[in-house]
């Protein structure tokens, strides 16, 4: 069998594998959601916080809570890296410096996982689990709760109340992402992954060489990881690492994971809005974006010009032998498109223009399908961009799902539009001015240049993966990129927040012949267009000044 018809048949199994559980996994989600019911161990740990999961919030007691539980997290793993020389099954690591221990809980926290530094050699045991893995499922759960208040938001009439945010998260983390976690990570283990606690072991390498062979909780770790969009990897290899990837199956099956939840999602908003069709809709535009970009990046790697890349079928450097470029295309495509920042091969090594388009991918605000939850809201707040320039050009006042998108509403959105892209373009602004960001690149010209571009792009946009080779591990890095996270994850909840509380207190508007129908293939297209053009004109001079510059002259 060719190469290209095994990543083809790859390709197909995968699109059909999120096809087949697109349905029911999205009922069942809406159905989490939408019950009145709290199972056992919910009650208990509505007690242990002392919170009433049955008591409705309006947005800003929705946002309240979910920024205190969040400014709690950050705290405790931050003082969890600090202090890990000192507790139990340490393997003999150092504190974690101040800023790098900032840096990592702010990246835990608000699910970009973007790592500064090599797990195996500086992480203990209980810092793998007791922090990383945890944050790993309560920040996916964050996400996915703001994204079903902003489908209440649309399914609301007349009332601020947005829902429960601890309800919300509970569940989540309860009956969807830990009984998925488990099952999956009970196949990677049959499959090959590691899953101990033991002691670091050192071999003899065939080279007579001394090498150091870390274990761990991995395969736990990696389910959620990937489950989650979260990315953040047991080893610096990541997804690279046979310990965390045995084989052929695993890396389809981890693709799978970080799809499922996003592309799933839309079916739960179609479900709770009471108008499937809309999530049809929505799922469309993120798989055709996803799609493309599948297409346009296994096509330039393989097509790579030079001699090399001709005579290995392909540009293999930087790939992971056991896997080739189709797999290690889809997964590049799949995880800067969804916030996960899991690798499989590094994206510094992907030529000019293929890598420009898993920046372009990250730069659409990671909306096809984006992350857990992150995608689903943000896609939406384009959904309502596109519904306010199709009213322009009509000359009617928008509306989205029976609710009127006035100045209120559009400036929400607009604001959630421009939040990422300011913190992307003037942080690599302001670290291509100052020595910092110059001493950190490890080439020169416009690759060294998307090096930077990437980094503020992957941090402000909460996706963690980041161009190989690029030296982060800074006081100035490990603070800027640090507070991108930050900003970038929790300033669009707020907007979102927001804008979900303005719809629920509108009243229905009822259809006329003149509605636009957001059902149909036409509004698809236009949400399309809408998203392309916007982060087209937003992104494109630096695009220009990095991949494309990088694409055009090799």
């Amino acid at each position: 069998m060719s190469s290209v018809l095994a990543d083809v048949l790859m390709v197909i199994a995968l699109v059909g594998a999120l096809a087949l559980v697109h349905r029911p996994f999205g009922d069942y989600m809406a159905a989490v959601f939408q019950s009145r019911k709290h199972l056992r161990v919910e009650r208990w740990i509505y007690r242990s916080v002392g919170a009433d999961p049955d008591a409705e919030m309006r947005w800003p007691a929705y946002l309240r809570g979910m920024l205190v539980f969040s400014a709690v997290s950050v705290l405790f793993l931050y003082l969890l890296m600090r202090v890990q020389d000192k507790l139990p099954l340490s393997l003999g690591f150092k504190p974690i410096s101040p800023d790098q221990a900032f840096n990592t809980a702010a990246s835990f926290v608000s699910n970009t996982n973007w790592q500064s530094y090599s797990g195996e050699v500086a992480m203990s045991h209980v810092t793998q689990t007791a922090g990383l893995a945890v944050q790993n499922f309560v920040s996916a759960a964050v996400g996915i709760a703001v994204a079903v208040a902003l489908v209440r938001g649309f399914a609301r009439s007349r009332t601020g109340d947005l829902g429960n945010f601890w309800a919300d998260l509970v569940r989540c983390i309860v009956r969807i992402l830990i009984p998925i976690s488990v099952v999956a990570a009970v196949v990677l283990i049959a499959a090959g992954a590691i899953q101990n606690f033991g002691d670091i072991h050192t071999i003899t390498t065939l080279s007579g060489d001394k090498q150091a062979i870390s274990p761990g909780a991995v395969a736990s770790q990696e389910a959620i990881k990937d489950l989650g969009t979260n990315g953040g990897g047991f080893f610096n290899a990541n997804s690279a690492h046979p310990f965390e990837n045995p084989n052929g199956f695993t890396n389809l099956l981890e693709i799978f994971l970080l799809l499922v939840i996003p592309f799933s999602l839309p079916r739960t908003f179609g479900k709770m809005v009471g108008n499937v069709k809309q999530g049809y809709a929505i799922v469309a535009a993120m798989g055709i974006i996803w799609f493309a970009g599948v297409i346009a990046v296994t096509w330039l790697e393989y097509a790579h010009p030079g001699t090399a890349s001709q005579l290995a079928g392909g540009a293999m450097e930087g790939k992971e032998q056991r896997f080739g470029e189709g797999p290690s295309s889809v997964f590049a495509v799949s995880t800067t498109m969804t916030s996960t920042g899991s690798v499989n091969s590094f994206h510094d090594s992907f030529s000019g223009l293929s890598g420009g388009v898993l920046l372009l991918g990250m730069m659409l605000g990671e909306i096809a399908p984006g992350g857990t939850g992150s995608g689903l809201y943000g896609m939406l707040i384009m959904a309502i961009i596109a519904v306010f320039l199709a009213g322009l050009m009509v000359g009617r006042t928008p509306e989205y799902l029976g609710k009127k998108i006035g100045t209120r509403e559009i400036k929400l959105a607009a604001c959630y539009i421009l939040v990422t892209p300011a913190l992307v373009l003037i942080g690599t602004g302001v670290a291509m001015a100052l020595p910092n960001g110059k001493d950190a690149m490890t080439n020169i010209g416009a690759h060294g240049f998307s090096e930077v571009l990437y980094a503020f792009t992957s941090a402000s946009n909460n996706n963690g993966s980041a161009f190989a080779g690029f030296g982060a591990n800074t006081d100035f890095f490990n603070t800027t990129l640090g507070l991108c996270m930050v900003l970038g994850r929790f300033l669009p909840m707020v907007f979102v927040l927001a804008l979900a509380g303005s719809l629920a207190e509108q009243k229905p508007v009822p259809e006329t012949a003149g509605t636009l129908r957001t059902e149909k293939p036409l509004f698809t297209g236009l949400l399309v267009g809408a998203i392309m053009i916007i982060t087209g004109l937003t992104f494109f001079p630096a695009l220009a000044l990095g991949p494309l510059a990088e694409g055009l002259a090799s």
